[in-house]
């Protein structure tokens, strides 16, 4: 493949590359910041010196990749709150009640307790200050929806996201640093001081626009289900879809067509490159035509509420439309690449986002696969050359997203082709027949007859994934897949299209050297799965209490129900630990693990003395004088699960803090584990 400036491509991937060990760097100064400050001037001005010369050096192109690296680390750094004097973490701290002055900036999918929202921090105790906090608001019968703008002022302290309190269990916390959020505040509707309107952001206006637009839909005659549809589709709505409908939509591959991305902004694009082929025939045509398309694009981009996602996709292909109107002779990968390197420069946290990640190299993978793939069979009539090039599209992206998609979502739709046969050609239709329903909508001139025959095709949409959906033999869930299994992956299916287009013996080494890593990580994987452990699991008014052995797993629970498998926690520690054999017991009095005993404590409190230098853990709040249990049996440790009253885990952890033995609560410390 030829690629007309490589420089481009290089240049984006050091940069990730600094940008993803500043990510996991543990070690954080100022002092070590304006070091690498320091360098990267000096390496500028080692390029002034020599940026003369026809024949550069090597020296020189080390120092430009050095550069980019640094760049990278230095702009990821940034983002950290110990880099910014003013963030409100140097002005307050957990411990002390400040009053926060704060502005949402963005709406968050809520919760079955808590409305989300993410806020800036614009003051504390009237001292201005920047970050972003996640605050959460009970749901009551008083509280009402705060809107992106309003501007709140709080007595309160902020408190760290908490952490995963089970092993596998998905990381919120982790997730919130990626969009730069590290704390949150928790608080009734009642606890408000003030709250206003706020000034106006473009933010703002988008998301009253777009409300505007959902209340115009509201009055058309789509029913609940195809109406959540469309709003999804075309407005980046998904809060009104029904959860079993996401379900079958995610079952069947199809997840990403209810989530504005790179597919739809793309869509657009060849819809609009179509209305507006006529400007060729206009002097400057060219340049009219790429105008109207990068203005259609930002619109669209608000409509949607300029969402990241949106916003990253209008991007790359703003920078395609532009380079068309200068005229400017490049290749599809290096208008990737440069948007790729400049919105990773722009925010460097974009380059962590799940659909960030899935997006770009979806269309690495089709620039780089589909052309050669659709090389082996040249189609003669529209029917198959349709199919052909759907066909070759969606292997080229599921190729390329495959090994990312398992290792996130931790299963793989077999029917993935069956479904973009009939998804792909149909959400043209269905994306540019919405923006025209909206569009009369809007005007109050929409035919009754229209909004039927649109229904009736989001009706069958949703027909016919219900129908792949339920297809449970193709569908392949709870694979285990770590971050290594991803990378390994990711360096063999690199090697093996490198071999495709230039069979060589070196390359051919390149493959079967990734294929033995591959094999070789999956086989230490399997082996460090295999070890043996006792744990305690947190579950809210549930005792879970579990023993694996390899890859045999037993649970012991009080409840006589027998669906735990496929319930939180559980599942998902089994996919992280590679369980293959699942059992399931009443929780037993005491149990033997290596050379500790455990004694198991419910409701009743009955124990014998017998079982000295013990764990306890104690069970749906037994009635039990924890002193004088302390003094019989002198436990190693006291373990308090998630089935207990909160008010007996209080009472039990000051008597441990007064007889100077160890208290782990699941509930506040996680599950406890012994190896």
């Amino acid at each position: 493949m030829k690629f007309i400036n490589y420089l481009i491509i290089r240049f984006s991937i050091l940069t990730a590359l600094g940008i993803v060990a500043g990510h996991y760097s543990t070690f954080q100064s100022v002092f070590f910041l304006k070091a690498i400050v320091t360098l990267v001037i000096a390496l500028f001005i080692i390029w002034l010196l020599t940026r003369k010369q026809f024949y550069q050096n090597s020296l020189f192109g080390m120092v430009s990749y050095v550069c980019f690296f640094t760049i990278g680390y230095f702009n990821y750094q940034l983002q950290l709150p110990l880099f910014q004097p003013s963030h409100y973490s140097h002005i307050s701290t957990e411990e002390t009640t400040d009053f926060f002055q704060l502005k949402i900036t963005n709406i968050i999918k809520p919760g079955n307790y808590n409305r989300k929202y993410i806020a800036k921090v614009e003051a504390i105790n009237g001292i201005s200050t920047s970050g972003s906090i996640l605050i959460l608001i009970q749901k009551d019968s008083t509280s009402d929806a705060l809107y992106i703008d309003n501007q709140l002022l709080l007595s309160t302290s902020f408190k760290s996201i908490p952490q995963p309190l089970n092993p596998g269990q998905f990381d919120y916390s982790k997730y919130m640093k990626t969009l730069g959020v590290y704390d949150q505040i928790q608080f009734k509707n009642r606890h408000i001081l003030m709250k206003t309107k706020g000034t106006t952001t473009l933010k703002g206006q988008a998301e009253r626009f777009r409300n505007y637009l959902l209340k115009k839909l509201k009055q058309t005659s789509l029913g609940f289900d195809e109406r959540a549809i469309i709003q999804a589709l075309v407005l980046g709505q998904k809060k009104d879809i029904d959860k079993e409908l996401y379900n079958n939509y995610a079952t069947a591959g199809a997840a990403h067509i209810l989530a504005v991305s790179g597919l739809h902004v793309g869509i657009l694009y060849f819809i609009l490159t179509f209305i507006l082929s006529f400007t060729n025939r206009l002097k400057h045509g060219s340049f009219i035509q790429s105008f109207l398309m990068i203005f259609c694009l930002w619109f669209f981009a608000f409509v949607t509420g300029l969402s990241p996602s949106v916003t990253r996709a209008v991007t790359m292909f703003s920078i395609f439309a532009f380079a068309k109107a200068i005229n400017r002779d490049s290749t599809t990968m290096n208008n990737l690449f440069l948007s790729f390197f400049l919105l990773i420069l722009v925010n460097p946290l974009w380059l962590f986002h799940v659909g960030f990640q899935l997006s770009y190299l979806a269309v690495f993978s089709i620039i780089v696969v589909q052309p050669k793939l659709s090389k082996y069979y040249r189609p003669r009539f529209y029917i198959d050359t349709l199919f052909w090039g759907i066909f070759t599209v969606s292997i080229a992206a599921q190729l390329g997203v495959l090994p990312l998609s398992i290792y996130y979502f931790h299963q793989f739709p077999g029917l993935f082709f069956l479904t973009n046969i009939v998804v792909l050609p149909v959400i043209g239709i269905l994306l540019g027949g919405g923006i025209l329903l909206l569009i009369l909508s809007v005007a109050d001139f929409l035919p009754n007859q229209f909004a039927k025959v649109y229904n009736f095709l989001i009706q069958s949409l949703n027909e016919f994934i219900k129908w792949v959906a339920n297809q449970e033999l193709f569908v392949f869930r709870d694979i285990h897949y770590t971050e290594g299994n991803t990378l390994t992956t990711y360096f063999f299916l690199i090697a093996l299209i490198l071999l495709w287009y230039n069979f060589n013996y070196k390359n051919l080494i390149v493959v079967l050297v990734s294929f033995n890593l591959l094999i070789g990580l999956s086989i230490w994987d399997k082996l460090a799965s295999s070890q043996i452990e006792f744990l305690i699991f947190h579950k809210s008014r549930k005792s879970l209490i579990g023993y694996k052995n390899n890859n045999q797993f037993t649970l012991f629970r009080n409840d006589s129900l027998s669906n735990f498998e496929t319930s939180y926690p559980i599942r998902t520690y089994l996919v992280n630990r590679r369980i293959d054999e699942f059992y399931e017991e009443f929780i037993p009095k005491t149990f033997k693990f290596r050379n500790t005993t455990v004694l198991i404590l419910d409701s009743f409190g009955v124990y014998s003395k017998n079982f000295q230098k013990s764990i306890v853990i104690l069970t749906e709040s037994p009635k039990v004088n924890l002193e004088r249990l302390i003094d019989s049996i002198h436990p190693q440790l006291i373990i308090a699960d998630g089935s207990n009253y909160t008010s007996y885990v209080i009472r039990w952890k000051k008597t441990c803090v007064q007889k100077k033995l160890p208290f782990h609560h699941t509930g506040k410390k996680g599950a406890y584990i012994i190896e």
